[in-house]
Parts: structure tokens; sequence; C-alpha cells
């Protein structure tokens, strides 16, 4: 069974930051489309950031949704297969569980439009990340 493995999240004010990281098979990291979800109480779990990888030790090309857009930071470790999202200047509509995933397919742009929730296979076991105003 593929394991991904979350940690990170936790509380903190409006204004704050926090990261959540994400390790991965390194089959799945080096080809895959890494992506963070959330999903608050009573809402659709939604992506807010990619990063899409060519299987080289290059940079992935990112996607970042209007919402986080500026204040979130998806980056790579390649020595240790982890996806970090560094969130800052948090916001509490940004409260909710944060969710890893893989997929096999190219998440460029606004690649939410086209692919959901159930074109991911992989999934990290979610944490939560919790702002007060």
């Amino acid at each position: 069974q593929v394991q991904m493995v979350e940690s990170g999240g936790g509380s903190v004010q409006a204004g704050g930051s926090l990261n959540v990281s994400c390790t991965a098979p390194g089959d799945i990291y080096r080809t895959y489309c890494m992506a963070w979800w959330r999903q608050a109480p009573g809402k659709e779990r939604e992506a807010v950031a990619s990063i899409d990888s060519d299987g080289s030790d290059n940079d992935g090309i990112t996607s970042y949704r209007d919402s986080v857009r500026g204040r979130f930071t998806i980056s790579q470790d390649n020595a240790k297969n982890t996806v970090r999202l560094l969130m800052r200047n948090l916001l509490p509509e940004d409260s909710g569980v944060y969710y890893c995933a893989a997929a096999n397919l190219i998440c460029r742009g606004e690649w939410w439009y086209l692919f959901d929730a159930a074109d991911f296979g992989y999934w990290g076991q979610g944490t939560q990340v919790t702002v007060s105003s």
C-alpha cells in the first residue's frame, strides 16, 4: 500500500504562518502530480496548490488557486521525496483539514477545472490547520 505521510499543521492566529509537509514513495514523488487539498467543515475538498514534475531534478511547475496565490508556497525537497506547503498571512477561511495527494496526470495552470479529487489515487492522512481571528 502506497503511503503518503503528512506532518505539520496546527493552530495559529490570523496573519500567522504554518508549514505542512508530505513524504511520498520515490516513484510517485518523481513522476506524479503532487497537490495539496483542503476541506473545511461542510464544504467540498478543494485543491489549493500543486507541483508537476517531469521526473528530472529540475524544479516542478507550480500552480495555485487564486485564494492562496501570493500567500502559499509549494516546494520540493528531492533528497527527501517531500513536498512542502508554506502558508503565510493565514486567514480564518484557510482553516480545514489539509491533504496531500498524488495523481498520474499533468497538473498545470488551473487544472482543477479539469480534474477533481476522484482523479487522485494516493492520499495522505490529513492534518488539521486552524486559524483563529
